[in-house]
């Protein structure tokens, strides 16, 4: 298994352990103090369950092996389960707490006991930070030095970026739901919590958008990240048997790279000497960038148009 796959595995349970944890808590506080905001953490945090079950499906099945109908395997299916996860936080997170939110406004309900709410949100707000760090150390495993967002916007790990997305939005929706309940208390005022339910609703929403933004990036098809892309062209161009690189394009497949190069190559003796040596650069390139399955290399020569 590859680095970045055990990176992903190792956020995707980290988010499952502490998110099952805190939606069995936030469940049995939402029914014992009637606080809507609660209710919909707690909904938010089951999804969120659902989501991260969701990645390791994903996961289990990028790993099944080239067919006949899928001679480059199953890596991208990673990206279509990251869609489901997006939707599932966009449609039974925001949704359910925007709509719970309006419900409490024209129905409004007293907190019955806001000293239990705080502190489920309490402990919830210490595992989410647990499963939100557990998620940045992979990521800075791989991310060689870049900022969160510049990654987060680069990276072609779709089940990484969900579990990193839905950990910050846990975090922010629990810091609403905390002033929520602490103004109704305060003030007596249930409307609060209606507020407070209605933000977290539109919150996860948000998050939800720029997580499918993304994903439907990938899945439309993206190139290696910049980084890659450069590298993999400037190591080509420096090989003995290039003089120039006419195009280059890369496509990520889930964990796995596809390459197609077009350059002109140096002048070879004869036929069988061009062959052997586009080998050897694919071997080179192979060796150098292991993920790159797929490499095709057609010899070509400059023209006007190029």
């Amino acid at each position: 298994m590859s680095s970045s796959s055990e990176s992903s595995l190792k956020a995707i349970f980290y988010a499952l352990g502490a998110n099952g944890a805190i939606a069995l808590a936030k469940f049995g506080a939402a029914i014992f103090t009637g606080s809507g905001a609660m209710l919909a953490e707690a909904i938010h945090s089951s999804a969120d369950c659902a989501n991260q079950i969701f990645l390791l499906i994903g996961l289990r099945q990028s790993k099944k092996p080239a067919d006949d109908a899928h001679p480059m395997g199953y890596g991208r299916v990673v990206y279509f389960w990251a869609m489901m996860v997006a939707l599932l936080l966009f449609l039974l997170g925001g949704v359910f707490a925007l709509v719970e939110g309006i419900e409490h406004l024209h129905h409004p309900e007293p907190l019955k006991n806001a000293t239990v709410a705080l502190l489920v949100l309490g402990v919830s707000v210490v595992l989410e930070a647990f499963s939100l760090y557990g998620a940045m150390v992979e990521i800075r495993k791989i991310s060689h030095g870049k900022s969160f967002v510049r990654w987060f916007r680069e990276t072609r790990q779709s089940e990484l970026m969900v579990v990193a997305g839905e950990d910050i939005a846990a975090l922010m929706g629990l810091g609403i739901a905390f002033i929520a309940v602490v103004l109704t208390a305060v003030t007596g005022n249930p409307l609060w919590d209606a507020c407070g339910s209605i933000a977290v609703g539109i919150l996860l929403m948000l998050v939800a958008f720029f997580v499918m933004r993304e994903v439907k990036a990938m899945i439309t098809g993206e190139s290696a990240d910049p980084e890659t892309h450069a590298a993999i062209k400037a190591h080509i161009e420096a090989r003995p048997e290039v003089e120039q690189v006419i195009h280059l394009i890369t496509l990520q497949w889930g964990e796995q790279l596809m390459v197609a190069v077009q350059a002109k190559m140096a002048p070879q003796p004869s036929d069988r000497a061009l062959i052997d040596a586009i080998n050897v650069v694919e071997e080179s390139l192979q060796k150098q960038w292991p993920q790159a399955k797929w490499c095709f290399f057609e010899p070509d020569v400059l023209d006007s148009k190029d």
